[in-house]
């Protein structure tokens, strides 16, 4: 018979990707035909690009093609989110599209098994983007000090967020591994990882993403400003772990100081793209005060939480794992983090 069979397995994707803003998530539904988890069955798609700051000139049409693929924690059963790059109109790399430079990347530093794990901070605000979420309307909480990690309704705003947040990135097979309350007020992190190469930048942009899309059931707004309140309150970050094969393996420390010791001649190209305004978010956030250090000067330690780099103290007794770049900022991309991490300590660029 012709025309639709309503016997079909019809299943909507949503489409996700990154607008011109850095920052910006945007996404759209799409039917498709046959249930599928690979993003090489399914077609590339295409959206108006002047209306999310990515337009060239009188070709707004920018395609948007699939690179990842989980399931989609809202519609559940076979439907699926999808995340995609984005492509001008002749099919090539579009200028807003990070996505691509940290893929090749990391296949030419595969061989050293190169693995992140990404801890994202955010605020929550009221609808209005203005008032962080629970604070007084006329004032301030009280100081800093039994915010983080806390408990009770006069500690913790917007634990239900959080929550379902987590369960529907383990449904996803997004790679969570933890949450906490901030030091902040309305403050939280989530972790991802431990995630291989190109794998960090599509698990955590998803799991934005996520969550934005829980909070608007709550009428919140997830705010990744790096320091959203002036003042004396912490700002947030984009802490990133790292590793490779040989830092993980016995002897690995002396490998991890090497690799330091490359980030520290590259520090001004690091805070550059560490956030998407080229490094002037993380001015804000980066002063030396509040578990930071200066954006000035590269400095790093053991167990240190105001250093550029913090060794962990059981890395140091272990004598290998990992280390974690303090610097970046929470609006930073990942895919721009972790590919110019790469290319400092793996590539030589």
């Amino acid at each position: 018979s012709s025309g639709i069979n309503a016997e079909w397995p019809l299943r909507p994707g949503y489409y996700i990707w990154i607008d011109g803003t850095g920052e910006g998530l945007r996404g759209k539904t799409k039917t498709l035909m046959e249930p599928t988890m690979d993003p090489e069955t399914l077609p590339v798609w295409n959206f108006d690009g002047s209306s999310t700051m990515q337009s060239l000139g009188q070709n707004s049409d920018i395609y948007i093609k699939p690179v990842a693929c989980f399931k989609d924690p809202f519609r559940r059963g076979d439907n699926i989110l999808v995340m995609c790059e984005t492509l001008d109109h002749e099919g090539n790399v579009h200028p807003t599209n990070k996505r691509r430079s940290c893929f090749e990347n990391m296949e030419k530093c595969k061989e050293v098994i190169p693995w992140f794990g990404i801890e994202q901070e955010y605020t929550m605000f009221d609808f209005t983007g203005r008032q962080p979420y629970g604070w007084p309307s006329n004032g301030y909480p009280g100081p800093q000090g039994p915010y983080y990690c806390g408990v009770g309704s006069d500690k913790v705003k917007g634990r239900k967020i959080v929550e379902a947040h987590y369960r529907a990135c383990m449904y996803a097979g997004i790679m969570i591994a933890g949450s906490n309350a901030e030091v902040m007020p309305s403050q939280w992190e989530y972790q991802v990882g431990p995630c291989e190469g190109i794998t960090m930048g599509d698990h955590l942009w998803v799991s934005r993403w996520i969550l934005s899309r829980i909070a608007e059931e709550f009428n919140v707004v997830i705010s990744y400003d790096p320091k959203p309140i002036p003042g004396d309150w912490n700002g947030a970050g984009c802490h990133t772990n790292i590793s490779t094969l040989a830092m993980r393996e016995e002897g690995g420390l002396e490998k991890i100081y090497e690799a330091i010791e490359l980030m520290g001649k590259k520090h001004e190209e690091h805070i550059h793209d560490y956030d998407p305004s080229g490094g002037e978010d993380n001015k804000r956030r980066l002063t030396g005060l509040h578990e930071t250090a200066s954006f000035e000067k590269f400095n790093f330690g053991v167990a240190h939480r105001g250093a550029s780099i913090r060794i962990p103290r059981q890395v140091a007794a272990d004598g290998k794992g990992y280390f974690e770049d303090r610097r970046p900022s929470s609006n930073a991309d990942p895919y721009v983090v972790t590919d110019r991490i790469v290319r400092t300590i793996c590539l030589g660029e």
